[in-house]
């Protein structure tokens, strides 16, 4: 095997995706000297303000995708849904950092779930489905408090369902949840009872470098990341398992690029791991303000093998999601946020991704804020954020 060589500011990055991860990740790039490409399907895809190049073409589109590795010294990615096809098309012409064969795994939660239980990582109980019947058979085994998830898709709260939260399981909730989804293979998984959900951000070079960021605390409204701060307030020594458990996935992965490993703390004290990301991660915006170098940064070090940046906390900050209801008055009209109110919050800053459209759920941008604790920067992110909306 060719050993990995440094990729040098001056070259050029691919990156599969054009989305804000993709635009902030450019952005990060080109502020040290790299040019860049990207491959979205959206013409107007936010990254395309910022980049040399954007390829209009689909994810399956595999001539495209060649097209991309074709003109990059590296490529990497911003989203799971690319196809095995383009990812190998690419590889052909440039080293793409996450690999393929890891997000073959990642991009199927059953076999995610099946890696993480077969390498000893601790995962919470549950069972892969592939029929009406099986899910039902599945909720009942489980105890009936269940979350029920698609094998492959969905973000954000999509092909998802859950059942067995309001009482008794009925065949509704049942037959509802099969249809959330979108009535293929999916995985049913046993409800935690959740103390906090944390996150883990992990770099690993080509050449095996591992630095984890300290851990992040979520906290989710209709299932989308509603605010995240850094770092968590949570004991050190949970701090440092945290850390271990992505570390060691990183490893166990062979993992080149970046890494979230998104984790639920139990009421009695556990960690599980929930969900893997090889990209950018929306907990990790806050690295921004809050770290030596930023998940963004990071990933241009790890997919180039430049020696990684430093993880450490230098204030605490946090981040608050404006999602298209911002920009969206009560009787479906379109309003203009008030910006102005929001930025008069001490260390706030506002991050707008260039979406054209607005809509409900729909991750316009994000604000951010320092401050002494991370309580405070809490209190601050989401004071501005309820200026914004006018709801103050």
């Amino acid at each position: 095997m060719i050993p990995a060589r440094p990729i040098l500011p001056g070259a050029t990055i691919g990156i599969f995706g054009g989305g804000q991860l993709g635009r902030m990740t450019a952005m990060a790039a080109r502020g040290m000297g790299y040019r860049i490409v990207v491959l979205d399907p959206d013409a107007a895809c936010p990254a395309r303000f910022v980049v040399d190049e954007c390829i209009e073409a689909g994810w399956n589109d595999s001539v495209a995708a060649a097209n991309l590795g074709r003109g990059s010294d590296v490529v990497t990615l911003e989203i799971e849904q690319i196809a095995e096809r383009s990812m190998q098309a690419a590889e052909s012409f440039a080293p793409v950092r996450p690999g393929g064969a890891m997000l073959a795994i990642i991009q199927d939660r059953v076999e995610q779930k099946n890696w993480l239980r077969k390498h000893g990582f601790p995962v919470g109980d549950y069972v892969a489905v592939r029929s009406l019947e099986e899910l039902r058979d599945a909720v009942r085994q489980l105890g009936g408090r269940c979350f029920c998830k698609s094998a492959t898709g969905g973000y954000d709260g999509r092909g998802q369902g859950k059942v067995g939260f309001a009482g008794a399981v009925t065949e509704d909730e049942i037959r509802g949840a099969w249809e959330s989804l979108g009535q293929g293979p999916g995985v049913v998984e046993k409800a935690v009872e959740l103390e906090r959900e944390i996150s883990v951000m992990v770099a690993r070079s080509p050449h095996g470098e591992v630095k984890a960021y300290p851990a992040a605390l979520n906290h989710h409204e209709n299932q989308i990341l509603a605010w995240s701060v850094l770092p968590a307030p949570i004991s050190a020594e949970m701090q440092a398992e945290a850390k271990k458990i992505a570390e060691e996935i990183a490893d166990t992965f062979q993992l080149e690029g970046l890494l979230a490993v998104e984790m639920f703390v139990s009421k009695d004290g556990k960690l599980l791991v929930n969900e893997l990301a090889p990209r950018p991660h929306n907990s990790y915006h806050a690295s921004e303000r809050a770290c030596v170098t930023s998940q963004f940064e990071q990933h241009v070090r790890a997919i180039c093998d430049l020696p990684l940046g430093d993880v450490d906390i230098v204030t605490p900050a946090a981040i608050a999601n404006l999602l298209g209801e911002v920009w969206i008055a009560e009787d479906g009209s379109l309003r203009e946020p008030r910006f102005d109110a929001a930025l008069s919050v001490p260390g706030v800053r506002l991050h707008l991704y260039e979406k054209l459209k607005p809509r409900k759920g729909r991750k316009m941008g994000h604000l951010s804020a320092v401050g002494a604790t991370a309580e405070e920067a809490v209190e601050r992110v989401l004071q501005a954020q309820r200026l914004a909306s006018g709801s103050v």
